[in-house]
């Protein structure tokens, strides 16, 4: 990027976010979620959203829905997509390459026919015999994390068990031979903010510097396996490589979701169960008392404050939803984390019980084509990681203070002090 083009960038940042500012000063419940001083606690706008039990109309000029009903829906219905009708990136630049192209080509951000090859081709990753090998790769390492945790007495939850967890598991799924955690900790979360846009000129050029960090090693990773192929994912992408049913940019692209989904999605869920546990009287005392519970504990947890807190659709037509009519080309927040707190799909819905009985399936991992792939292996991580917790230190207690991220779409504790 140039000096112009850092200085237009920064430009329409500060545009964008003195606008939406000013919006969410004014009450505008979409631009709120994009604010710091509502991020903190999004849920009271969630339920401001959802109260009406329709379609939402933003200044912003994005729609949003919440309720269970209407997002399922959304998240099930062909005519919508992620990617404008004509099949580009929304917000992309009209002349030259977009410095989020690398994140574009990816699964989160493709649309059929190109969404469906790819998925299809990474599917075979998350097979269920692959899963149960990948249990036993999560208890030996979560053994060793906790092992050193308890040496110290005093540890970061985040830093020191949910963040290196679904980093080592991902470096041995892609037999990364060398797993640098710090780096792939920092990709992770610089890839992960770009969910919510590129927030600065600092932020794109850490973007930039990111993907060509990435692609070097994946592009470094696909010559070894082509030498010495394996059981890994990447060894298994290179076949369909090296056939033309994929390109050199869609296997990075796809390296790059897998280091990001994975780390942040169980990084996340494994810090808000914890959290909720410990603030919810009884609950950390239930799953100490029955391991076993562990599962339900990750389950309610992504009901009740999920990793992903939303999503996004574009209207690939023009089309009427529950009576409000969108344009095509339209955009639509899709508040997954909202529907988690539904009334009418989830009883008492502000109450965290991983004892619960779901009534209602939640929609943590989206729905529809674009169901989270990774969905098991998450689920796995998390039940892990909260199992042997309960196990190995069942006076687990918060200490000091617990400092959170303040993203839109992704949410949980960036750090978390407790003593074992």
């Amino acid at each position: 990027m140039t000096l112009r083009d850092d200085l237009a960038l920064g430009s329409r940042i500060a545009a964008m976010r003195a606008g939406g500012l000013a919006l969410a000063l004014r009450g505008d419940p979409v631009a709120r979620l994009m604010h710091k001083p509502w991020r903190r606690d999004p849920y009271p706008t969630y339920a401001t959203v959802r109260t009406p039990r329709r379609v939402l109309r933003s200044r912003t000029g994005i729609s949003a829905v919440a309720t269970h009903e209407l997002c399922e829906q959304v998240l099930r219905d062909r005519r919508f997509g992620v990617r404008l009708a004509d099949g580009r990136a929304p917000f992309a630049p009209e002349e030259g390459p977009s410095l989020l192209e690398p994140i574009d080509l990816s699964l989160l951000n493709l649309d059929a026919p190109d969404h469906t090859r790819l998925r299809r081709l990474a599917q075979p990753t998350f097979a269920p015999r692959r899963l149960e090998r990948y249990r036993e790769i999560a208890e030996t390492i979560t053994a060793d994390l906790l092992d050193r945790a308890v040496a110290r007495g005093r540890f970061d939850l985040v830093r020191d068990l949910a963040a290196p967890l679904p980093i080592t598991v991902i470096a041995r799924l892609l037999a990364i031979p060398e797993v640098d955690t710090e780096r792939f900790t920092a990709w992770g979360r610089a890839l992960g903010g770009a969910l919510d846009g590129v927030r600065s000129v600092a932020h794109a050029h850490e973007l930039a510097r990111t993907t060509t960090e990435a692609r070097a090693l994946f592009e470094s990773l696909v010559s070894r396996r082509r030498v010495d192929p394996g059981e890994d994912v990447v060894s298994q992408l290179v076949g369909a490589l090296d056939e033309g049913r994929m390109t050199i940019d869609e296997l990075v692209s796809l390296a790059q979701l897998l280091l990001v989904a994975g780390f942040e999605t169980t990084t996340n869920l494994v810090g808000n169960a914890v959290r909720a546990m410990q603030t919810t009287p009884g609950q950390w005392e239930a799953l100490v008392a029955e391991p076993g519970l562990a599962a339900g504990a990750v389950e309610e947890t992504l009901r009740y404050d999920p990793p992903v807190q939303l999503t996004a659709r574009i209207a690939h037509e023009d089309l009427e939803l529950d009576g409000v009519p969108l344009r095509c080309d339209s955009g639509l927040l899709v508040l997954l984390a909202a529907a988690g707190r539904d009334p009418e799909a989830h009883p008492d819905p502000d109450r965290f019980d991983i004892a619960r009985e779901q009534t209602s399936p939640h929609l943590a991992f989206s729905g529809g084509a674009h169901y989270c792939l990774g969905a098991a292996l998450a689920r796995l991580e998390g039940e892990v990681a909260l199992r042997m917790l309960a196990e190995r230190l069942p006076g687990l207690r918060t200490v000091g203070r617990t400092v959170p991220k303040t993203a839109t779409v992704l949410r949980g504790p960036r750090r978390f002090p407790v003593a074992a």
